[in-house]
């Protein structure tokens, strides 16, 4: 784990304070979300109120702002569709809190802990729904089409991962198609949406999008490496709720594709059996049979695919701050 936070703990630490090339646009998305989701509602107010403690790292607007500039300009619409896809992201956590049965999210009780299932999935719900009235009133069907062909491939990557949910023998390349569907389609779409409402050329809008693809899935790697091996004060989050739902994620594949039969056995003795924390149970032989360091060097690999696809853009401090932020999404406590 010291490795996976080791290297750009700077990056890392001043996240947001990369993003002071669109600082002023993320200032109009912070607005326009607030004025999507308000409520007269009292009961309902009070949970937008409360979803606003899940603001994280805004990385997926500050991504759609990024590459849009990266390209050559910003246009109104960009403000908008940061914040369209920051509420699709935000309804994804909301929902997947109650999949996950997660209690805390960025150190506060999650909504499903709060205000329990059933008004949690409802208000995933409402999120979503203001989420697609917020992106008509663009009035470009470019960009209904985009989202909707996203958080279509979204949900059905989220499904899959359900639906596998006890299958040990799940295989490398069926996660990877997972968390490309469930993780990296919404930050590839930010990108897409950047470079193509920039008046982009279409070879450069493709080389980002691939950009925010190759970014997602190594996100998503390092995200499943910290549910396993990262500290729950450091993340702010609920940790160890996909090895408790037999969610194999990376480092376990491995493991189980290249330990020793007996260890491979305890491994599904773990998983499948009830009760003892099987993050600290799993840990050492993850560590042992070099489980982690794969995950690792494999997130690392793809963040340098998604460099790769920058040279497309001309040198610019947005351009370097989309390369840093590769490093960043794998360099990171939460």
């Amino acid at each position: 784990m010291n490795r996976l936070l080791a290297g750009s703990a700077d990056v890392v630490r001043t996240f947001p304070s990369l993003y002071a090339p669109v600082a002023r646009e993320l200032e109009e998305v912070e607005r326009i979300l607030a004025e999507a989701i308000r409520s007269a509602n009292p009961a309902v107010a009070e949970l937008v109120e409360h979803v606003a403690h899940f603001r994280g790292k805004r990385l997926r607007p500050a991504l759609l702002l990024l590459t849009g500039r990266a390209c050559g300009r910003l246009v109104p619409a960009h403000a908008v569709l940061a914040a369209v896809l920051e509420l699709v992201h935000t309804a994804t956590l909301v929902h997947d809190d109650v999949l996950d049965g997660a209690a805390v999210r960025r150190h506060v009780p999650t909504i499903n802990a709060g205000w329990g299932n059933h008004n949690s999935i409802l208000f995933g719900d409402y999120l979503f729904t203001h989420a697609f009235h917020l992106a008509t009133t663009l009035g470009d069907i470019r960009a209904c089409r985009i989202i909707g062909e996203t958080t279509n491939r979204v949900c059905e990557g989220e499904l899959r991962q359900g639906l596998e949910s006890g299958n040990l023998a799940l295989s490398e390349a069926e996660y990877l198609d997972i968390i490309d569907a469930k993780t990296a389609e919404l930050i590839a779409c930010c990108c897409h949406l950047g470079a193509l409402f920039s008046g982009a050329e279409p070879e450069v809008v493709a080389r980002l999008t691939r950009y925010g693809r190759w970014l997602g899935i190594a996100f998503q790697i390092a995200d499943d490496l910290l549910d396993l091996v990262g500290d729950e004060e450091a993340t702010g989050k609920s940790l160890g709720t996909d090895v408790e739902q037999q969610k194999m994620t990376l480092p376990l594949i491995h493991l189980m594709a290249t330990a020793p039969a007996p260890v491979a056995a305890r491994v599904r003795q773990i998983l499948s059996g009830p009760g003892c924390p099987k993050r600290e149970a799993l840990r050492p032989y993850l560590t042992e049979h070099g489980s982690i360091d794969y995950a690792y060097r494999r997130a690392e690999d793809l963040a340098a695919r998604a460099r790769a696809e920058l040279t497309c853009l001309p040198p610019s401090p947005c351009r370097t701050v989309l390369e840093l932020a590769a490093d960043g999404v794998v360099h990171r406590q939460n």
